[in-house]
Parts: structure tokens; sequence; C-alpha cells
């Protein structure tokens, strides 16, 4: 789906004409119809998982310091889980088990969340360096304005087609309740899988209570600083 400026401005929580200078300086994927910039869904969606959206200045610019985004992380993570127990050789085994493990709770159906899951593994992979991964369905939102994140620490990492080789041994299952929900989880989980510190603290394989403390501090930092 083509979006407008003004829609993605809106997504990713900045003023439209911040977007434009990042648009301007070949930091955003876009392209240009009769003088109009248009961007792919996909293509923004991408960019936010991706390193080249982290950098500090540009980070200043998109996080929020209050509202319904702030501590969205920490909100996501309690209406969701940690599974630390969860072995499996490959992604669609993964998928598979920890959406059987998942989705009860939700009160979705397994089946159809896994098919979700890897439609969109299918076109890329969610891999985003350093051992994380963010699987997250495409096409569904959750209803009400509730997201979930549930954080999977593996027994033994495993091959998930990341650009940096590295096996993946964190993932960060999303399920947003909105598109602006969805893109602002995204930009925060990868910001923290490029934080050294964090990526400590994933090698710990915390437990729920202790994970949403932790999740708790960083956000506060992260939007305080």
């Amino acid at each position: 789906m083509d979006l407008e400026l003004q829609e993605v401005a809106g997504l990713l929580n900045v003023p439209e004409n911040v977007l434009l200078k990042w648009v301007s300086d070949g930091k955003v994927p876009s392209y240009n119809i009769n003088g109009h910039f248009r961007f792919s869904r996909q293509e923004i969606e991408t960019w936010v998982m991706s390193k080249d959206a982290l950098k500090e200045d540009d980070l200043e610019s998109v996080k929020p310091s209050n509202g319904p985004l702030r501590y969205n992380l920490f909100r996501a993570l309690n209406n969701g889980d940690v599974f630390t127990d969860i072995e499996a050789d490959t992604k669609q085994a993964l998928i598979r088990t920890t959406m059987q493990r998942l989705a009860p709770s939700l009160r979705l159906d397994a089946d159809v969340l896994y098919e979700l899951f890897m439609d969109r593994e299918n076109l890329v992979s969610t891999a985003v360096g350093n051992g994380i991964a963010i699987p997250h369905a495409r096409d569904f939102l959750m209803a009400g304005h509730r997201d979930a994140v549930a954080v999977v620490f593996l027994q033994k990492p495993i091959n998930y087609g990341a650009l940096d080789g590295q096996p993946v041994h964190t993932l960060f299952f999303l399920l947003a309740s909105d598109d602006k929900r969805h893109l602002a989880l995204l930009s925060k989980i990868a910001h923290l899988a490029s934080t050294p510190d964090m990526l400590k603290q994933f090698s710990k394989r915390p437990q729920k209570a202790e994970l949403l403390d932790i999740i708790k501090t960083w956000e506060t930092k992260l939007l305080d600083s």
C-alpha cells in the first residue's frame, strides 16, 4: 500500500517538515510521482527496523515524551509473556510453538497467527541483527487499544536469515492495535536491540517480572534523556 507524506508523518509521530528533511537527506525510502513523495508501507516498516533509522539525532525527533506511546513497550510486554523454555530447530517450528503458547491468553487462533507471522517472514526476515528478531504480522491488528509483545529467549540460537549472519537467540513477537502503535513499537524494539547494555541483560534470560522492570527502567531513561 502506498502512503502519502502526511500519512507517514502521522505513523512515525513526527512533523511533516522533519520527515521531508529525512527524505531530502536520503534517510527514508521514498519515490516521487508528479512532484509528490510517495512511500511503500513495506519499505517504511523495514526502514523502521533497520540500523539506518536508529541514529540518536533522529530518535530525538520520534520518541514520545508523553501520551499513549509512553511506556508502550512495558505495557505491551505486560499484556504478553516471556518464554524461556522453547526449543526449536527451524523458524517455522519456533513460530508455531510460540503461537500455540501465546494465542490462548490473547483469545486468538494459534493456526491463524502462525500463517500471518509466516506470511511476513516469507517477505523478508524480521531479524534485526545482534541475535534479535521482531516477528510480527503484516496485516493483523489487535482489537481495541491493546498491544501485546511476547519475548522468547531460545534454549539454542537458530538461523533466522539475519543480514549480519548471526543466529537469533531473542525474539520479540509483536501484535499491535493500530499502524501507529505498530511502527512505534517496531522502532523502539529495534533501538533496544542496538543497545549493548540491553543485549547483556537479554543474555541472562530474565523472567517476565524482571524483564518488565528492565524495560520500564530503559524506557524511562530513553524518554527523559
